[in-house]
């Protein structure tokens, strides 16, 4: 097949580099930085049994990638960050406004929503990708577990995803179709917001924050409040490759905090540790954008529009994207979990005013 990775991070990379080593004819678009390191170099990819490097295709903008005005890809695959889908089908759809089909593979709740309104639901397979990939350099990936996987689901019903599961299924990435949609996106959200925002907010990872009683018990109120709104929706938990959310909702919904904070803390420990998440690197690069709006708060708009009170993800969000938008100094969170502790009070008072 002929593919193009638009977003060469690391999730889009892997992705890229497996279908490649696979033989497939494989174009990325990465940063210009990036894209002069692979073509160099190559992109090497370590695993925890393998280690390979391939050599795709590279460019540096849309227009490269349909440079051809023949060219045509049979899939493209979505790599960037939800808040960066808006300007990338700007660039898209100028030169390509009816792709044969189109992968997303962002976290968070509705953030392949702008692809699906662009292109038809038709065109569109949602993934939801669990192994964890460290960026070593940008041309070299460390995959950190490989006994998780790939999530494929479809978008619109009548979609038959058998070719896009025989795909991903030939590169040894562990891959199967779930078949609810949301339900799928929901609980790959459910499972990215532990440790996300506290951790960036109080600028200390996620094995420390939950050392302090007060921010474990806030993180377990926040997804209790995710759990509310989900069924109030109407949205089962479902469990994802190598990723057991049902059993994990099951102890935050009915666990004595004695049992649920070991479980929880261990899973900070083994899937984060002493690592930045993703919320804290974005803000802390200054990008002024934040995965936050796409997580804690669609958990919170959704919450709000069913009638369910969600003062932890607005608390979260609001924060946080004040912190993004530097309308607060980041020394006044840092660190400090009394702080978060008051500014969800004052989040709870304003409800009840």
């Amino acid at each position: 097949m002929k593919i193009l990775v638009y977003g060469a991070g690391a999730v889009g990379g892997y992705l890229g580099a497996r279908l490649a080593h696979q033989n497939h004819d494989v174009t990325l678009v990465a940063r210009p930085t990036t894209a002069t390191m692979i073509s160099e170099h190559g992109l090497f990819i370590a695993e925890t049994d393998a280690e390979f490097r391939v050599r795709p295709a590279v460019v540096n903008s849309i227009a490269q990638a349909f440079m051809d005005s023949e060219t045509a890809y049979d899939l493209i695959i979505m790599g960037m960050k939800a808040y960066d889908i808006p300007p990338a089908i700007d660039h898209l759809v100028a030169f390509c406004p009816d792709p044969a089909a189109i992968l997303t593979i962002q976290n968070g709740i509705n953030a392949e929503q702008p692809i699906i309104d662009q292109f038809g639901p038709e065109k569109v397979i949602a993934g939801a990708f669990t192994m964890p990939v460290r960026r070593e350099t940008p041309n070299h990936l460390v995959i950190e577990r490989s006994d998780r996987g790939f999530g494929l689901t479809a978008v619109h019903p009548n979609t038959d995803l058998t070719p896009w599961l025989t795909l991903f299924q030939q590169t040894a990435i562990p891959t199967e179709v779930i078949g609810n949609y949301r339900a799928m996106k929901w609980s790959k959200a459910f499972l990215n917001i532990i440790g996300n925002a506290t951790s960036a907010i109080l600028n200390r990872p996620p094995g420390v924050i939950y050392k302090s009683d007060a921010i474990f018990d806030l993180e377990a109120r926040m997804l209790r409040e995710t759990l509310a709104v989900m069924k109030a929706l109407n949205i089962p938990v479902i469990d994802l490759p190598g990723a057991p959310a049902k059993r994990l909702a099951a102890g935050v919904r009915r666990a004595p905090r004695f049992i649920l904070k070991p479980i929880l803390t261990r899973i900070v420990d083994t899937g984060r540790g002493d690592k930045m998440p993703s919320f804290h690197i974005d803000l802390y690069a200054g990008k002024g954008k934040s995965e936050v709006l796409y997580h804690n708060g669609a958990i919170a708009k959704a919450g709000q529009e069913a009638g369910v009170p969600t003062p932890v993800n607005r608390t979260l969000t609001s924060v946080l994207w004040a912190l993004t938008q530097e309308k607060i100094d980041w020394r006044e969170f840092d660190g400090r979990p009394r702080r978060l502790i008051a500014a969800l009070k004052q989040t709870e008072q304003q409800s009840h005013a």
